[in-house]
């Protein structure tokens, strides 16, 4: 891909924007060749996520990703190149799209700024195959989107990313695109908290649901008491229904004020359904080829007191159950890395992870990611780890599609983007809802080792869902 500077404000109109495009289009292009050209602009301050409720459409794709904490956000709509795959070798086909798109690709702006140039937005389901032929997600889901907004503290970027061929309208490519800068440049800095209704009203609760749940705890507890499994991760789905159609941009913004220590998340299928959610979990962070990655299992609600809330500290750090548990999977993404020849790093003992209504045990992993070796690559090595499927991996999986009467989807599975630089981003799907209208199903899960209670698993799962139910109203 050829990088190349750009001046600041070299658009000071529609004609400007013009006239570059048209220039573009007669020295970069040759007979019957399509270009992609992304310019990357520094623009004044805006909410992205004012941007994606100013100019998303329910018809087209688009990925939100929210660090509040960090201050950083990033909306990526519509697309200009898109792939959409299933099957064994989806993320190896994911990296070969990725490639070629960017081996077809010119890359104009300031490359200093944070999240300049084209950036791939992908959601993988948690299985390779889908349950039903209408699952609202596909196994994979790649794109290269129109329009990027993202903001790292007071630094702001627009990406516009814009497919060129020799029979390209070039005037009404630049009347439309100067049309959308307007409208983000407009865009409301500010988003009200609005919450229309009591959430414990929206639960259809179904008591045949949960007593299923707890049958699944206790047939997996036989298993392992067997020797059949050591771990499994079983989830549970609630089905909610609303007077009025949830508003996506409000539930995201309750979100991120609750959640400012999770990742906060949206991406759509173009057909009206949204996936949502607030993650603690990063899957991976690659900068520069420095990866980070954590290692997230073991769980205790946080106390009413401060001394409640050491009570439950203490007891989560030393639970033979519970520690067994993080290890499991602290183990698992050690020797996935060594196996594709990373040497990670990690903390001699681990801490804790404390959110607003739950603690995790932690530790985080580091590692050099070697040349040659691309996130799409660590991604098919990591997922899913034991923290959201269970040991052995294989068995744990047919397990939970024997014990899971409804479709995982995106649920606990991989959602990020990956740059042209091979920097990129992934976190786990979990703490999670799909949203289709009026209606949403809330997903949470609890892992299941030797030692499980069923009525404490529900309870884990319970405080949750609990969580994400009242960010979404």
């Amino acid at each position: 891909m050829t990088v190349t500077p750009l001046r600041p404000n070299l658009f000071q109109d529609c004609q400007d924007l013009h006239q570059f495009l048209l220039a573009f289009k007669q020295t970069a292009l040759q007979k019957d060749q399509t270009k992609i050209i992304s310019i990357s602009l520094e623009i004044p301050p805006v909410d992205p996520l004012a941007v994606l409720s100013a100019i998303a459409k329910p018809d087209q794709l688009h990925f939100y990703f929210e660090k509040a904490g960090k201050e950083e956000a990033i909306a990526a709509i519509d697309t200009v190149a898109s792939l959409k795959l299933k099957g064994r070798s989806r993320f190896y086909q994911s990296q070969h799209f990725i490639k070629s798109c960017l081996d077809n690709t010119i890359s104009i702006g300031v490359p200093k700024l944070p999240f300049t140039g084209p950036h791939f937005f992908c959601s993988f389901t948690f299985f390779e195959e889908p349950l039903n032929v209408d699952s609202p997600f596909p196994p994979a889901t790649i794109f290269l989107p129109r329009l990027q907004v993202s903001r790292r503290e007071n630094k702001c970027v627009l990406v516009a990313n814009i497919q060129i061929n020799p029979q390209s309208n070039i005037k009404a490519i630049a009347e439309n695109l100067w049309q959308q800068f307007q409208k983000i440049r407009a865009s409301e800095h500010k988003i009200s908290n609005i919450a229309t209704h009591n959430p414990e009203n929206l639960i259809n609760r179904n008591r045949s649901d949960i007593d299923n749940f707890k049958s699944a705890v206790v047939s997996s507890l036989e298993s392992i008491s067997a020797n059949h499994l050591n771990k499994i991760v079983l989830a549970h789905a609630v089905d909610v229904t609303s007077p009025v159609p949830f508003h996506l941009v409000h539930s995201l913004h309750n979100l991120r004020s609750r959640h400012p220590d999770c990742y906060i998340f949206s991406t759509s299928n173009g057909k009206g359904q949204t996936f949502i959610g607030a993650s603690p979990e990063r899957l991976i962070s690659i900068q520069n080829r420095h990866l980070v990655t954590d290692a997230l299992a073991g769980s205790a609600p946080r106390g009413k007191t401060a001394e409640e809330d050491a009570e439950f500290a203490n007891r989560l750090l030393s639970s033979e159950k519970e520690r067994h548990e993080h290890f499991v999977v602290l183990d698992f993404i050690t020797q996935r890395l060594i196996h594709l020849g990373l040497t990670p790093q990690k903390t001699p003992l681990p801490s804790l992870r404390q959110l607003s209504n739950i603690q995790h045990i932690w530790t985080p992993i580091q590692a050099k990611v070697p040349d040659g070796v691309h996130p799409l690559e660590i991604l098919a090595e990591l997922h899913p780890t034991p923290a959201v499927a269970g040991v052995p991996r294989d068995i744990a999986c047919k397990e939970i599609r024997r014990y899971e009467p409804f479709e995982r989807s995106l649920y606990a599975a991989p959602l990020g983007w990956v740059d042209y630089q091979g920097n990129s981003e992934f976190i786990v799907g979990i703490r999670s809802a799909l949203i289709d209208g009026d209606r949403a199903r809330l997903y949470a899960g609890a892992g299941i080792v030797a030692g499980s209670d069923p009525d404490k698993e529900l309870a884990e799962i319970q405080l949750k869902l609990q969580a994400l139910l009242k960010g979404l109203v």
